[in-house]
């Protein structure tokens, strides 16, 4: 798959000059491309996330825009300026590390202070940006306090007001909320998206958590062995993922492969167990071979007897149940499909129960067909 197959015609947040445009970037080791000729365009101000798997190529991704690591060919540019060849210290970057990186000697304000220092502000000016960046993190009172008196989310508020300090160009996070527990994870998360949008940043995330990318993200882009699988906001991606890859990735995806028919005046998939599915419009032609998505928030569960003649659905059997609070989570499984199917219903209790028949049903528009979908 070439590197710029597969991209969403999304339009950035800025339609002006971008930010950092990457050109044929790629990373071997080996032999082996951990990043494969691949081509980005980041607008000024955008939110971008590269979420991917372990493996993916996003942290090398991540480490060739910072200048840690270098390219085996390809081109950088941020702004107007080539920095493909330039060392960290002089790209303008604020970057995030998971491990926090900060100085356990150093106070929160001796820590904030340190890229200023560095860079030969004078001391007044580094006492007032010192003080702007503490507020804006809220860590008002703590600037005394070393990074073993804080907790795992204070220090990691200490780490982004350090990369924002001096005023970067760019923002580069990678996995910047992993080592966080869940309820915290969540709430730096919101604070991370709060501070992005006021200081208008251009910023890269990079993680594996879909739905840290889904929350915070202006756009996705997918990565997979090197590869952009797909490029969009996070709405195009769920909803019209371009391939079985990044439909699996993100979220729970129903998957239903069968033979596209003419019935009537409309196209169906005749799956391989003859059931019938209406297609949505302008779906590809008669004769090919395809794979559906729905999404288990999309389909409809309703007692098999109550269905009535000549509507579509599929006949199955309630195999498992799952109470999540604001959803109850249905696995069911049937003769006539070759892969178990889930529905997501808001039910406050759970109206259905292990082996129950249901007929589960959708509108045709919330079917997507798949661009690598069975030939």
């Amino acid at each position: 798959m070439a590197s710029n197959q597969l991209i969403s015609d999304a339009r950035p947040v800025d339609s002006g000059p971008p930010a950092i445009e990457v050109s044929g970037l790629r990373k071997d080791y080996g032999g082996v491309s951990a990043v494969a000729g691949i081509d980005l365009t980041v607008a000024q101000g955008e939110f971008l996330s590269i979420l991917g798997p372990s493996g993916s190529g996003k942290s090398t991704l991540l480490g060739l825009i910072a200048g840690l690591v270098q390219p085996t060919g390809g081109r950088i540019m941020i702004g107007s300026r080539d920095v493909t060849l330039v060392p960290p210290a002089q790209r303008d970057i604020g970057l995030v590390f998971q491990s926090y990186a900060l100085f356990p000697n150093m106070t929160v304000a001796g820590n904030i202070a340190f890229p200023l220092a560095v860079r030969g502000i004078n001391k007044c000016d580094i006492k007032a940006r010192v003080e702007w960046a503490i507020d804006l993190v809220r860590l008002n009172g703590l600037e005394n306090r070393k990074p073993s008196q804080l907790s795992g989310g204070q220090q990691q508020r200490v780490a982004i007001a350090r990369a924002v300090v001096f005023g970067p160009r760019l923002l580069l996070l990678d996995e910047p909320l992993a080592a966080l527990d869940r309820k915290l994870r969540e709430e730096v998360r919101m604070e991370l998206r709060r501070l992005q949008r006021k200081l208008g940043v251009t910023t890269i995330l990079v993680t594996h958590d879909q739905d840290e990318a889904m929350s915070t993200s202006d756009r996705i882009a997918v990565l997979a062995q090197g590869v952009f699988q797909q490029i969009g906001t996070p709405a195009e991606l769920y909803r019209q993922p371009a391939n079985r890859f990044v439909a699996g990735f993100l979220g729970v995806a129903n998957l239903l492969d069968g033979d596209v028919e003419r019935e009537g005046d409309e196209a169906v998939l005749t799956l391989d167990g003859g059931i019938k599915l209406p297609l949505p419009a302008g779906s590809r032609l008669p004769g090919s071979r395809a794979t559906m998505l729905v999404r288990p928030e999309r389909i409809n569960l309703e007692p098999a007897t109550d269905v009535r003649t000549g509507r579509f659905g599929i006949n199955c059997e309630v195999a498992d149940v799952v109470y999540q609070g604001e959803i109850v989570r249905y696995t069911m499984q049937g003769p006539s499909i070759s892969t178990n199917l889930v529905a997501s219903c808001q039910h406050v209790v759970p109206k259905f129960s292990p082996g129950d028949r249901v007929c589960i049903t959708w509108r045709p528009e919330d079917g997507w067909l798949l661009q690598d979908g069975e030939k």
